[in-house]
């Protein structure tokens, strides 16, 4: 292609709509191409061929390349690995600028680089804004500029910026709609079968929420038969809706919701300033605890089959739809670390391969706050009793009988630990582990 392109790679924003670095390219002054590539470096090592996150990052795809064609553009959809794809590229068409937004995670910052690199040596520009956070990397600084390792204080200091209404201000995208460039016809795309994937045929989770929800969410968050949470996490995962257009739904009505977002953009710094994280524990003294690791104990916890019913009603929720309500992550987590005193990596790894929002930055800081390792983590001699979970959040058990239909049967299996035994256990594993016995 003869004519000088700007391309957008699109990642984990999945849409036209308020997307910082379409709106880059869109004002670039040169047609714009977008882009997205299936990484094998990431599909293949996917154990299930029918995963909910493939399919529902293709069918937004597909979505897109339909909006586009709609304009008279189109998208280029690639699979394979980045550098291979990026090099055929830069051989197919005349490339002066590459825009893309941000990622956080350590793969996504060296598979950036490298690309960056490549693009550099051929004269072609790269650059990358901050997309799927309010606050990212060092906006949210503490008085002496180092980052902050404790919510709290993080949390006034991001809600005082966002006083400034230029943080939630949306990018324009469509008013440029006239610059994507114009092709004769779709360009063709990899389909799942083409990737070795199998379709579910899942319904999408919804991709708006009301007021209504948001106003009511700090009364209704923690009960897990109501529908009390927006379970938009895998939209926001995937950038499929704006973080800013949330954001601004939230403001004046919604004060704790407002601040799950503030959690997720915390968990983003974490893991940019801390990067150990992702194999390691925060509070490196806890990777001295002995773990148990019994692997028949953890097995019937991924099944659903420790005795304990609102833990088994969220593992077997997430074993069928790919989700769990975030209080009975909770519980579940502690479970797991505290009760059978097992590696909270190998919850953390089961629940990446299950969750259909999952996101490390997130994933792993709820895993270290269960495991006591954390920033802001629940103090090591704090065990969540799930008996009194399941009595205080599903007082009629409707949410453990819609998952544990033979419980109260003698179907049912009888807890694998004793609550007390376990909790003492716990306690005086971890205070032998933090004093190096």
């Amino acid at each position: 292609m003869a004519n000088p392109i700007s391309v957008v790679w699109l990642r984990r924003d999945l849409r036209l709509h308020d997307n910082a670095a379409l709106y880059q390219a869109l004002t670039s002054g040169r047609p714009v191409l977008p882009l997205f590539i299936f990484d094998r470096e990431i599909l293949d090592g996917l154990e299930d061929r029918r995963d909910r996150r493939v399919e529902f990052i293709y069918n937004h795809v597909e979505r897109l390349r339909r909006e586009l064609a709609d304009m008279g553009s189109g998208m280029i959809v690639r699979y394979g690995k980045p550098l291979d794809i990026w090099n055929d590229l830069i051989r197919e068409y005349q490339i002066e600028g590459v825009y893309t937004n941000r990622d956080y995670e350590v793969y996504a910052k060296n598979r950036d680089a490298q690309v960056a690199g490549l693009l550099a040596e051929h004269g072609i520009g790269f650059e990358s804004f901050k997309d799927q956070t309010i606050f990212e990397q060092d906006e949210v600084l503490t008085g002496g500029n180092t980052p902050y390792t404790v919510f709290t204080p993080y949390s006034r200091r991001w809600h005082d910026k966002l006083k400034d209404p230029f943080f939630l201000k949306p990018y324009p995208t469509q008013k440029y709609a006239q610059n994507y460039l114009k092709l004769p016809s779709p360009l063709p795309a990899p389909t799942l079968a083409d990737m070795n994937f199998e379709p579910l045929g899942e319904p999408f989770p919804r991709s708006v929420v009301g007021d209504d929800l948001i106003r009511h969410y700090k009364e209704t968050r923690d009960y897990p038969a109501l529908s009390g949470t927006s379970e938009l996490s895998i939209h926001l995962r995937f950038g499929t809706i704006s973080v800013r257009d949330l954001a601004r739904q939230a403001e004046g009505i919604g004060a704790t919701y407002l601040s799950e977002l503030c959690w997720r953009d915390f968990y983003f710094q974490v893991l940019h300033h801390y990067p150990h994280v992702e194999k390691n524990s925060f509070r490196r003294e806890y990777d001295n605890i002995p773990w148990r690791n019994n692997e028949e104990e953890f097995g019937k916890w991924c099944r659903g089959e420790t005795g304990y019913p609102l833990v088994d009603a969220g593992m077997r929720q997430l074993n069928t739809i790919g989700w769990m309500h975030n209080r009975v992550r909770m519980v579940t987590a502690s479970f797991l670390c505290k009760h059978l005193l097992i590696d909270w990596r190998w919850g953390e790894r089961y629940f990446a391969q299950k969750l259909r929002d999952y996101d490390l930055s997130a994933n792993n800081g709820g895993w270290q706050w269960a495991a006591g390792s954390g920033t802001d983590a629940a103090p090591y001699f704090r065990v969540f009793n799930p008996t009194a979970q399941a009595e205080k959040f599903d007082p009629k058990g409707d949410y453990i009988r819609k998952w544990v239909p033979e419980f109260n049967s003698l179907r049912y299996a009888q807890p694998m630990v004793d609550h007390a035994m376990a909790r003492q256990r716990a306690i005086d594993t971890y205070k032998k582990g933090l004093k190096g016995e």
